[in-house]
């Protein structure tokens, strides 16, 4: 194992890092708010953490193979999670203790979305702007962003972009060459967050809410500048631009490449797949069984509002991102446990919502039904298909490595926080928000997060990273097999 190689990379990424916070700087200034010489001071302790592990092993260059990969994605994840925490420790606008910063920074750059500030309308702009850059760079991965520089650097990608990018099939790239994918990636990701915003704004945001905003939808993350979340802004022509745009964010994001690949807009390209097929109708059917639980409750007083409600909380859950436009934990109970359950599926695989993703409980169900048909047929042989295409057996049963690892961690998790005195529906919830990298829970962490114990927060965060990472990515760090020669 290069060590030393992977401490010169670790130090170079935590380096270009450093430059993040930079712009609250200057949101700072123009807003005329007291954080930028606190960011300043940020962006020179975490400059000197990048240089002070670069310095010694700048001449140490070697080629980087699978494992490797893997170490420096989770070493730079956790590495770039604790130097995000420094502008919440050093800031005088709020006050936080070391879990409480840690939680923040790693639930903006694992794009959960959720939190442990309170009052966030009181908030200086250059906090606010920071946590949804976080999101926004977590979003789509910092990892793949350096790939994009790193050749340039002497560093192969390939690897780095295997571990990172989310979904079961990780071999395939839309470009030849990683770099160009990488770019490829955040440009189409860049063309999204402009739209967003531009949507936002017309429809009646500030510019700097239409920013952040954009910045957290397509992310799908979460975070918001206010406390009500999109219940702050009142108005249903928001929350269908946030509604269509975190379903877009929502697809596999090579196949927004491959429709705008051709010059031309391709909508044949998102037809034709089954993942998307089926998101699409995982989105209408929770939308519709939220529509029927609230008009059968009598919870609003008309049909449209009902109907918007239902809309906007379904895609927002299951996709992920956490936003509320009212507090669903309120809603008849089987209502938000239906939706918290739903945030397990996700998103498509390469897009940056989480969850298991839409093609492995896809998988998952093709398989149960291939196993139901066997029963009858005891001798046949059946092939499971996505589309056309019969899938190989080493697919499926890693899909059910997959799920049965996360189940694992899942249930780890929860039997810790209940260890540390949390009541069962929280510590659902919380685990299930965590894992999922989805922000809102039920029971006491409903609405914040501020409230639960060190302990819990530090537990929540392992949960944070092992869902951004996949489960396997941080899992395989702990095997034996990986540390020998």
């Amino acid at each position: 194992m290069a060590f030393r190689s992977i401490i010169r990379i670790v130090g170079m990424l935590i380096g270009l890092f450093s430059l993040t916070m930079l712009p609250p700087v200057l949101i700072a200034s123009f807003y005329n708010d007291n954080g930028g010489n606190d960011f300043l001071a940020a962006f020179s302790v975490t400059l000197l953490i990048g240089f002070i592990l670069w310095m010694p092993n700048r001449h140490i260059k070697k080629d980087l193979k699978a494992r490797e990969g893997f170490l420096i994605v989770v070493l730079f994840w956790a590495a770039l999670g604790s130097v995000g925490a420094i502008p919440f420790l050093m800031s005088s606008s709020i006050e936080m203790n070391g879990a409480s910063a840690f939680f923040e920074s790693f639930s903006g750059l694992t794009t959960t979305g959720a939190t442990v500030i309170e009052n966030l309308d009181s908030l200086p702009k250059s906090i606010l702007f920071y946590r949804q850059m976080l999101q926004w760079f977590g979003g789509m991965g910092i990892i793949v962003l350096a790939v994009a520089v790193l050749p340039m650097l002497g560093i192969g990608g390939m690897q780095l972009y295997r571990a990172e990018t989310p979904g079961p099939v990780k071999d395939s790239k839309m470009t030849p060459r990683i770099a160009e994918t990488a770019k490829a990636l955040w440009y189409v990701y860049l063309c999204l967050t402009v739209a967003c915003m531009m949507a936002f704004w017309l429809a009646g945001m500030s510019l700097f809410d239409a920013l952040g905003h954009s910045f957290s939808t397509v992310s799908i993350g979460g975070f918001s500048t206010h406390d009500a979340s999109m219940g702050y802004f009142d108005s249903n022509i928001i929350n269908l631009i946030t509604v269509v745009f975190l379903i877009i964010s929502g697809v596999n994001y090579a196949l927004h490449f491959s429709a705008f690949s051709a010059g031309k807009f391709s909508f044949n390209i998102y037809r034709q797949d089954p993942e998307v097929r089926a998101f699409i109708f995982i989105q209408l059917l929770l939308t519709a069984v939220c529509f029927l639980g609230l008009i059968g409750n009598d919870v609003y007083d008309s049909i449209e509002q009902s109907f918007s409600q239902a809309l906007f909380q379904a895609v927002s859950i299951s996709t992920t991102a956490g936003f509320t436009t009212t507090s669903f934990a309120d809603w008849p109970l089987f209502l938000p446990v239906l939706l918290v359950i739903s945030s397990f599926i996700g998103g498509c695989a390469g897009s940056t919502g989480g969850g298991l993703k839409v093609i492995r409980v896809l998988l998952l169900n093709l398989q149960g039904m291939r196993e139901l048909k066997r029963l009858v047929h005891p001798k046949a042989v059946f092939k499971i298909k996505l589309g056309d295409k019969a899938l190989p057996d080493r697919v499926v049963e890693a899909v059910w490595g997959f799920f049965s690892t996360y189940a694992l961690v899942f249930i780890l998790c929860m039997l810790a926080l209940l260890m540390t005195g949390m009541d069962e529906i929280s510590a659902f919830s919380s685990v299930a928000a965590m894992l999922n990298n989805l922000g809102p829970g039920l029971g006491e962490v409903a609405v914040h997060f501020n409230e639960v114990s060190d302990a819990s927060k530090w537990i929540m965060i392992i949960a944070m990273l092992f869902g951004r990472l996949e489960v396997f990515t941080l899992l395989v760090l702990f095997t034996p097999v990986f540390w020998k020669n």
